[in-house]
């Protein structure tokens, strides 16, 4: 029996986070763009006379901030929806400015539909923030000299400024995105192997496994139904299976010493060099059939629509909160109530754990507080013209730079740009109440959005991890089934290696979250740890065997798959994974397991060896 290796740490509150610098890897290049984004349209607005436009634009140009690793013909869809959307929710929020019974609700709307969308679809940070924030600064920004249309079309202006930014990259390199996704990929494979008898492997073995999962999410979920034929896409299909190819090999058979580990890491980074070398793009050619990447738009969309789903809980969270926040906004009269309501969409929009949101909500306030002096400074300063322009670039650079690296300090700079851009580049008659207000506003929205999270945290979270082992179970049993007929290149079998990695992820994921659910669930969610790792190895190990039947070719795989499975290997898959299955449903104990493949038989005992160990009541 494989050792299991010790389950995570806890997520915990640490105050020293908030002084701490995490590696960024190469940031410069991506804040450039993002700066260049924000101050291109308030340079456009000063010479046109009309800075308060150009300011407006600046909302648009939030769309930089997205889709900066998407392949370009992708990209370009992806972002001019984003300007698009910033375009409709600012015409909103300016629309219903000065109506809190409209603004509010307006505000709720946007929240809960982009906080559904971007956890759906797995629009990344700063996913739906930006949109409620962008709403809600509309109802209250200075636009009264602009009609709805002049405010769409700036907004939407500073949209295609980003969109320009981002594609221009295309002319340097056109495959970019995807050499990117490749070398990741064959970076995470080198590291596990690198890993191998270490307690690293199983966490090496399974961000590789994402790795390669994300590298052909960009080289086929993220390219054209039927894409133009090209060498470099070919190429890097090529090396992208070869990698997987590898890494299948290592699960079915480990290398033999160390020497055996090292020649393998060799071959693997001379993939990556050769994934971002053009010259010998000839060598290598498309190998006609590749995983499937991600689930596409209607089947994530599909799936985010179950209830209890991920996503619509988030949604519900955050339009709960933005609510209140409003509410007591209103209640008590503050001038910028919809700050408050942004403070409580940050806090939930991602769907993180009760310790995850409990230090965003201390950075925000400590990078809050700390930023007001800064703004404060700024707009006593009043800078005009370049000097304003220079201003927003600088701190959106700063901001681009620092907020991976440290979030709280990134915050100090968010302010400072927030609070310029709101003043609409009028002077401040009051600046020292306008910092007290925004300090009120962002506290409140803080502890809002925490209550909230706290109060809808379901006390049956971890009762999702039961639930995810038996789909990832269900998953497993489909695939094998395909696996021991030899289909290996057939569409079903495609769509079953790509639904039991998705739900491989789905699995630890929540784990993840049961963890993070509250101080009271974390012990009941880790003795669940054996079982969701001994799924883990099971997945990995079927998902292997598709990758050797591979290797023999279409014609030899079905001969292969008898020898592997045996005569009665489905009926014995069949049989053990509805025990064990059973079992986790009940929260029982499973029966000992008579016969499995052989091939199988090791992560099968290891699974009901820790259905035992968890006893009667379940994983």
């Amino acid at each position: 029996m494989n050792p299991t290796p010790s389950p995570p740490p806890r997520p915990s509150f640490r105050l020293a986070a908030l002084f701490a610098l995490r590696p960024a890897g190469r940031r410069w290049p991506f804040a450039l763009r993002a700066a260049i984004c924000m101050g291109v349209p308030v340079l456009v607005g000063w010479i046109a006379g009309d800075v308060p436009a150009g300011l407006m634009a600046t909302i648009g140009a939030f769309t930089a901030l997205y889709g900066g690793d998407r392949p370009f013909r992708n990209r370009a869809a992806h972002l001019a929806v984003v300007a698009l959307s910033f375009a409709a929710t600012v015409t909103l929020g300016v629309w219903t400015a000065g109506t809190p019974m409209l603004a509010i609700p307006a505000v709720v709307l946007i929240a809960m539909v982009a906080a559904f969308l971007c956890n759906a679809l797995r629009i990344g940070p700063p996913g739906a923030y930006m949109f409620a924030l962008a709403c809600a600064a509309g109802t209250g920004m200075q636009a009264g000299h602009l009609s709805l249309l002049e405010v769409a079309l700036l907004v939407l202006g500073g949209g295609m400024v980003a969109w320009l930014a981002h594609m221009v990259g295309m002319f340097v390199s056109p495959r970019g995105p995807e050499r990117a996704a490749v070398l990741a990929a064959a970076q995470a494979v080198a590291r596990f192997v690198d890993a191998l008898g270490t307690p690293e492997e199983d966490t090496a073995r399974h961000l590789a496994a994402l790795a390669m999962h994300e590298s052909w999410t960009t080289l086929v979920t993220h390219q054209p139904r039927q894409p133009v034929p090209d060498g470099a896409l070919s190429h890097l299909r090529a090396i992208n299976r070869e990698l997987n190819l590898i890494f299948a090999d290592i699960l079915n058979t480990p290398p033999a010493g160390a020497a055996a580990a090292e020649a393998i890491s060799r071959k693997v980074r001379g993939l990556a060099s050769e994934a971002m070398d053009a010259s010998g793009e000839a060598e290598r050619t498309d190998p006609g059939h590749v995983p499937l990447g991600h689930h596409g738009l209607v089947q994530s969309l599909r799936e985010s629509l179950r209830p209890g789903s991920t996503p619509l809980l988030v949604a519900a969270r955050v339009g709960l909160a933005a609510a209140a926040a409003g509410a007591i906004g209103a209640a008590f009269d503050l001038e910028r109530a919809y700050w408050t309501m942004a403070a409580a969409v940050l806090i939930l929009h991602q769907g993180l754990g009760w310790t995850r949101s409990w230090q965003r909500g201390v950075e925000r306030m400590s990078g809050t507080m700390i930023g007001l002096i800064l703004a404060g400074s700024i707009l006593w300063i009043h800078p005009q013209g370049l000097w304003l322009v220079l201003a927003l670039m600088v701190l959106q650079f700063t901001i681009e730079m620092t907020v991976i690296r440290n979030y709280a300090l990134a915050v100090v700079f968010i302010t400072a740009a927030a609070l310029t851009i709101a003043a609409g580049g009028h002077p401040v008659p009051d600046v020292g109440h306008l910092l007290w207000v925004r300090g009120v506003d962002t506290a409140i929205g803080c502890v809002v959005g925490l209550m909230v999270l706290l109060l809808t945290t379901p006390r049956t979270a971890t009762m999702r991890i039961p639930q995810e082992l038996a789909n990832t179970l269900v998953a497993l049993q489909t695939a094998l089934h395909l696996a021991a007929r030899g289909e290996i290149g057939t569409d079903a079998a495609w769509r079953a290696r790509r639904d039991l990695q998705h739900r491989t992820l789905i699995l630890l994921r929540a784990y993840d979250a049961a963890i993070d659910a509250s101080p009271l669930l974390r012990d009941s969610a880790e003795r669940s740890w054996p079982a969701v790792v001994a799924v883990q190895r099971l997945a990995y190990r079927a998902l292997a065997t598709f990758w050797s039947l591979e290797r023999a070719g279409a014609g030899k795989a079905p001969e292969e798959a008898r020898i592997l499975f045996g005569s009665d290997g489905e009926h014995q898959i069949d049989h053990a994974i509805s025990a064990l299955s059973e079992a986790i449903g009940a929260g029982t104990v499973p029966a000992p397991l008579t016969q499995v493949p052989k091939f199988l038989a090791t992560e099968m005992q290891n699974l009901q060896d820790s259905l035992v160990r968890a006893g009667d009541t379940g994983p």
